[in-house]
């Protein structure tokens, strides 16, 4: 690192403050700093921290009283993590360097293309932290939409792969699986995952954990077994078992694209292109060679419409082939969640009775799973073309598919049976009459209200499905909680949105 002129009295001392920022590195620092005052530093300046051989780029937040004292830097949680900072270190604070990839970000907002050497800069940038919430907020914009063309979406693509680690398994068929989104419930991987394993195909699934859902695979599979698996690990897995279900933030993949969704998600931008990105550069860089795409289709689903529909497929189907990557995209129903539980636990229950073969398990989560280990294992040349729907089905049914899981579990690091919250409440229908719709959103934040996914125990049992016909006060679904507290504020929203399972009465 080149050294700077004041770097010996551009010292502060650092405090833990454990203030969540979630993945934005923070420093906070007094007013009255003399390093503020001679460095002209002000709130939202971005500040280069040091310390110990570690660097990076965080907002300041200027503070007064007696939070801080002039001598010391606070650190957020992001900040002190990624700096391995301890109590008391002396950190070196100075202007980073000019941020040269902006002017890539400007020429996009006036409307401009861009080369795939203008999404390398701006993607290396992105991924080393230099750029602030406000920037990645203009960048994402600037992208979202229409924005991008075909060849950009591409490079974009090619640029995210490019920042991170990429996983090899060598020759052969590499299966993966993805799902577009936006239904609670539908945790069919951990199902399909063993079952395409056990008929050979070689599937090392890295998923995500929820953002602004109630849980992602990886939260459910963490309620059974570890999933916080190191490349190495991951690779003894697959070696062994010939699948693996695992979060992917633990793995430097596509290392961007974790940026990039944190601003996304609270800007609730539509842009194909972006979706498109961040799928497969993950896919790309966990070395697939083969990927389906599950993209249910609904009014409260993610895609809402078939036009909406087409247009994703297609362009999933060519920046896969641009990238080497063979897409299949399987249209499916996206009207109502997937299974009974909503939340990590339940959703958990609900796959575990799937591979058990338990009479109670949710017949819509096993139809859905087996439907698609099908298409996959056709896709991958283990069955043959109409063939994989029986194939997938004998597979459950003798216990393969179980004993493939248990397998998977103990290789990650060992099974253990998801836990069930303490504090449950029944929501009651408010009047006779037939379930004509589910709202997956309004479902999904009621989830969320009850503690999910922090709270892994967390969430809602559903006890009816689309088409049931339900008496005034039988109960829809169950809350569940791990506090009492969320219970009741999950159960006061609830109760104020009756279409979230919405009951017609019948015509007299």
């Amino acid at each position: 690192m080149t050294s700077h002129p004041s770097d010996s009295a551009n010292r502060l001392r650092v405090r833990h403050l454990g203030i969540d920022t979630y993945q934005e590195p923070v420093v906070y620092m007094h007013r009255d700093c003399p390093i503020c005052h001679s460095e002209g530093f002000e709130a939202q300046s971005r500040v280069e921290v040091a310390l110990n051989g570690h660097t990076i780029v965080a907002t300041l937040n200027v503070v007064s009283g007696g939070f801080l004292s002039a001598e010391e830097a606070g650190l957020s949680e992001a900040a002190w993590r990624l700096l391995h900072a301890g109590e008391g270190d002396l950190v070196t604070l100075r202007h980073p360097a000019p941020l040269e990839s902006l002017g890539h970000v400007r020429a996009k907002v006036y409307g401009r293309r861009l080369a795939p050497a203008a999404f390398d800069a701006v993607i290396a940038d992105v991924a080393a932290g230099r750029y602030s919430d406000l920037q990645l907020a203009a960048f994402v914009t600037a992208c979202a939409g229409d924005h991008l063309d075909l060849e950009e979406t591409i490079a974009l693509t090619r640029s995210m792969v490019g920042v991170g680690e990429r996983m090899h398994w060598g020759p052969g068929i590499v299966m993966d699986k993805h799902c577009v989104g936006g239904l609670p419930g539908n945790r069919t991987t951990m199902v399909i995952v063993p079952i395409v394993a056990s008929c050979g195909l070689r599937m090392p699934k890295t998923s995500s954990r929820a953002i602004t859902s109630p849980a992602g695979t990886a939260d459910t599979m963490e309620t059974l077994a570890p999933v916080d698996l190191d490349v190495a690990r991951i690779r003894r897995v697959v070696e062994r078992t010939g699948g693996c279900i695992v979060w992917g933030g633990a793995v430097r993949l596509s290392p961007a694209d974790d940026v990039l969704i944190r601003v996304e998600r609270p800007l609730d931008l539509d842009s194909q292109s972006q979706l498109v990105a961040s799928v497969l550069s993950k896919k790309v860089a966990a070395g697939s060679t083969h990927v389906l795409i599950d993209m249910p289709v609904g009014l409260t689903a993610k895609v809402r419409g078939a036009h909406a529909a087409f247009q994703l497929a297609r362009l999933l189907e060519q920046v896969g082939n641009a990238l080497d990557l063979q897409v299949r995209v399987v249209q499916t129903q996206g009207l109502a969640p997937v299974g009974r539980g909503i939340g990590p636990a339940l959703e958990a229950r609900d796959v575990l009775s799937v591979l058990r073969r338990e009479e109670s398990a949710p017949a819509d989560l096993a139809q859905r799973a087996l439907a698609l280990a099908g298409e996959i294992l056709e896709f991958g040349g283990a069955a043959k073309p109409g063939n994989g729907l029986a194939l997938a089905t004998s597979v459950l049914e003798d216990g393969r598919a179980w004993a493939k899981f248990q397998e998977i579990c103990a290789a990650q690091g060992g099974f253990r049976e998801p836990e069930f919250a303490a504090y449950r409440q029944p929501v009651a229908a408010p009047r006779s009459g037939t379930v004509i719709a589910m709202d997956n959103r309004r479902l999904a934040r009621i989830a969320k209200l009850a503690g999910a996914p922090k709270a892994a125990c967390a969430g809602i049992d559903l006890h009816v499905q689309l088409g049931a016909v339900v008496e005034h006060g039988q109960p829809l679904f169950t809350l569940h909680a791990a506090a009492p507290g969320q219970l009741a504020y999950a159960l006061e929203y609830a109760t104020s949105q009756p279409e979230a399972v919405h009951v017609m009465q019948e015509a007299t």
